[in-house]
């Protein structure tokens, strides 16, 4: 196999993946599509952030985060809150139900992780892992 033949299998396996990943999120939670469950992890981690910010990390149009914000806080499952160093600025924050809910989907995934590669070695664990990490850390140079 050549270079051009290992990206090009890649991109068409990576797409494949992100085709199952969102068909996957409708069944793991009815409410939750990827986009959904991806920002209420995203405030999780970073215990609160603005909506622009949200917008900014993932590259997404900020009417499609205003969409989906206005979806989870319908769901009561995100809330804003005044940010203590800027009253003019509100942080989105995971409610109780918000916080229960990506639980229950974190779980799911990680199960369904768990047995799709239940059957691989470790030291294929490992480097699919490293090779994840070493594809995700690369950022596109700004122009």
């Amino acid at each position: 196999m050549t270079a051009a033949d290992a990206v090009e299998t890649i991109q068409r396996e990576m797409t494949s993946f992100a085709r199952r990943a969102r068909a996957t999120a409708g069944r793991m939670h009815p409410e939750l599509s990827l986009v959904s469950y991806t920002l209420l992890a995203h405030l999780e981690e970073s215990d609160g952030t603005r909506a622009t910010d949200l917008a900014a990390h993932y590259g997404l149009d900020k009417s499609t985060v205003s969409r989906q914000v206005t979806a989870l806080e319908r769901a009561a499952l995100i809330e804003r809150r005044v940010d203590p160093d800027d009253h003019r600025v509100q942080l989105l924050h995971l409610t109780a139900a918000g916080r229960h809910i990506l639980a229950q989907v974190t779980e799911s995934r990680r199960t369904a992780f768990r047995e799709r590669l239940a059957d691989w070695p470790e030291e294929d664990l490992e480097r699919f892992a490293a090779y994840l990490v070493r594809y995700n850390a690369w950022s596109e140079p700004e122009g």
